[in-house]
């Protein structure tokens, strides 16, 4: 994946022409009536940033955007984000302007088709506190992914990330679609 993110970001990398990896969460996002979105970026990020701005413009009797929070440094807080939950910690009190009561924190470069009306659905009709959206994997396959063991009721128990020679008894890949 080096040669094509050396000048650009993940999310930013052409997918199908004038596609972009983005495209894919940005559309499942839209396409399940959740329409005010926020992009979180920080590196290499200017290719995403002029993608975002030209591709998502809503009708102005609208009330859905997609919106870039680039990563700040203040006099409090110099640092670039250290991660997803970081980025997220940080840009809180600009979601807090938005009165956000339900965050979906979903990966910019992920693959797959979702209903995002379904996953949040299920997080509402049990009265979870965080839902994480996963896939059953073998172990031999998990060593590249985070990994989380649940128990009998779908709790999570147990959380490694990225733990190379790590086998649960129960293993699935963390897909990155957080609720």
């Amino acid at each position: 994946m080096f040669p094509l993110t050396q000048e650009r970001s993940k999310p930013a990398v052409p997918l199908g022409g004038t596609y972009r990896l983005i495209d894919v969460p940005v559309s499942n996002c839209i396409n399940s009536q959740i329409t005010q979105i926020f992009v979180l970026t920080q590196y290499n990020s200017a290719s995403l940033n002029r993608h975002i701005s030209r591709t998502y413009r809503f009708s102005s009797f609208s009330t859905g955007f997609v919106e870039v929070l680039a990563a700040e440094q203040t006099k409090d807080n110099p640092e670039w984000f250290q991660g997803t939950a970081d980025a997220v910690r940080q840009m809180l009190p600009h979601l807090r302007d938005w009165r956000v009561d339900t965050l979906l924190i979903l990966s910019g470069d992920h693959l797959y088709r979702m209903d995002y009306r379904n996953f949040l659905k299920r997080h509402f009709d049990t009265g979870a506190d965080l839902t994480v959206s996963v896939i059953p994997c073998r172990p031999q396959e998990a060593e590249e992914f985070g990994l989380l063991k649940t128990n009998s009721t779908g709790e999570i128990v147990e959380f490694k990330e990225n733990p190379r020679a790590m086998i649960l008894s129960k293993c699935v890949s963390i897909r990155h679609a957080l609720a």
